[in-house]
């Protein structure tokens, strides 16, 4: 997880702050320090009139330009007379495009990143038509209005092709919300409560309110758990646990869960063959294996000329769904403490396991958001320098340098507390 945290933030910090030194570069400005991690130093290279380096912390990264009031609070030059390579000495418009640069990258890297990922990998999924047996829910499924056996075929009166779709944070965040499901040859409308998200993120084995009713046969087993010592082989279907019968995998994993902890007998189909297998059930409730549904899952393929729209509306999404939870953390129907992550919170997202389109898919997320984080109208962010520069091009005057530099000031202790928050958030999820 650390691992892959790491390299996606060292791309990411790295193509964002390259778009502000091209951009100061190519508009004359000087840049004296280019930096992927924070101090201590680990390496650098001085090249010309910047120094490149990477810092011991890989969290972030900066670019020092002269003339410019960044993070750095660097004024020891501001009393003097612009010199012509300074960022304040060039006109607002190349101000404003220099201070766009690493954000306009980012958003460039996450449509590149889904373009190719559509292009690569297709889109894998299970259609709606293939969920013969409807659906069964957890706690919070059932909290909602579902019942075992509901057939989910309408999102928001609109049908749908994808089941995954039901689970899109577009719809979730989506106000007014409700899923149509036949239940018993009748149309029953079930609404999304405001507070979804919340919920699912007070439990996280309810982040899927309803898993799907499917038949499914034993895959890989894990060495050392009870499965493998039962004798369990991939291609079983396990029919029975004890005296209960087991055609679902949910049914299934409710009669582990009454013999948790216990032996029992497993009634097992193999090459046409019955056969029984004594397995002790662990303390979970589980046997140590991993499930192949017997459900037909469909990709959807895109040209190169179709994974262009599909990349560049999945990589927007992104940021649209952004603007959706923050717009209900404002309204107070989420909590900024279930909804805001930070650096542990993000590796989790990662995962301890490691696939390249799983970590470039990732990676192209954190891409869009980063952008949509530095366009915030916040002092000492990107979208701060951005609003007192679009000030300046409207009103036609520049606010001061002790302006801007108290203005950093409060950023700098916004963000710190921000990231404070967003870490003693993830230690407090960790233990709690």
């Amino acid at each position: 997880m650390v691992g892959q945290l790491i390299l996606g933030l060292t791309i990411l910090v790295g193509l964002h702050e390259l778009g502000h030194m091209l951009t100061a570069k190519w508009f004359g400005m000087r840049v004296e320090k280019y930096a992927i991690g924070f101090p201590p130093k680990v390496i650098s290279k001085q090249i010309g009139e910047t120094e490149y380096m990477i810092g011991a912390v890989p969290l972030g990264g900066f670019v020092k330009i002269s003339g410019m009031i960044d993070e750095s609070l660097d004024t020891s030059t501001m009393g003097e007379e612009p010199k012509p390579y300074e960022f304040r000495a060039k006109p607002a418009w190349q101000r404003l495009i220099v201070m766009m640069g690493g954000i306009i990258v980012n958003v460039i890297t996450g449509i590149i990143i889904f373009i190719i990922l559509a292009h690569q990998y297709g889109e894998p999924y299970l259609p709606v038509n293939e969920v013969k047996y409807g659906v069964v829910p957890n706690e919070l499924g059932k909290e909602m209005g579902f019942r075992t056996g509901d057939k989910i075929t309408e999102i928001n009166g609109k049908p749908f092709d994808n089941f995954d779709d039901i689970y899109e944070p577009d719809v979730l965040l989506s106000k007014d919300a409700y899923y149509t499901v036949e239940r018993n040859g009748q149309e029953v409308n079930i609404p999304i409560p405001v507070d979804l998200m919340d919920k699912m993120a007070d439990n996280k084995d309810q982040l899927r309110f309803v898993e799907i009713i499917m038949p499914f046969e034993v895959g890989k087993v894990v060495s050392g758990k009870p499965a493998a010592k039962a004798g369990l082989k991939p291609g079983d279907k396990i029919l029975k646990v004890g005296n209960t019968e087991t055609p679902y995998f949910h049914n299934m994993q409710l009669a582990l869960l009454a013999h948790r902890g216990q032996k029992t007998n497993l009634t097992v189909e193999r090459e046409g063959k019955l056969i029984n297998l004594p397995a002790e059930v662990d303390e979970d409730g589980r046997l140590g294996f991993e499930r192949v549904p017997l459900l037909k899952y469909s990709v959807k393929d895109y040209s190169l000329a179709e994974a262009i729209p599909a990349g560049t509306s999945k990589a927007f999404s992104i940021i649209t769904t952004n603007i959706k939870g923050f717009g209900k953390i404002f309204r107070g129907e989420a909590s900024a403490s279930k909804s805001v992550s930070g650096p542990i919170g993000i590796a989790q997202v990662f995962g301890n396991t490691f696939s390249w389109h799983n970590f470039w898919f990732i990676t192209g997320m954190l891409s869009m958001v980063l952008a949509f984080m530095n366009f915030l109208p916040i002092p000492a962010l990107d979208g701060g320098h951005v609003m007192f520069l679009t000030y300046e091009m409207v009103s036609g005057q520049k606010p001061s340098d002790k302006f801007l530099e108290n203005a950093q000031k409060v950023g700098m202790v916004l963000l710190l507390g921000l990231m404070g928050f967003a870490i003693f958030n993830d230690v407090f999820k960790l233990i709690f």
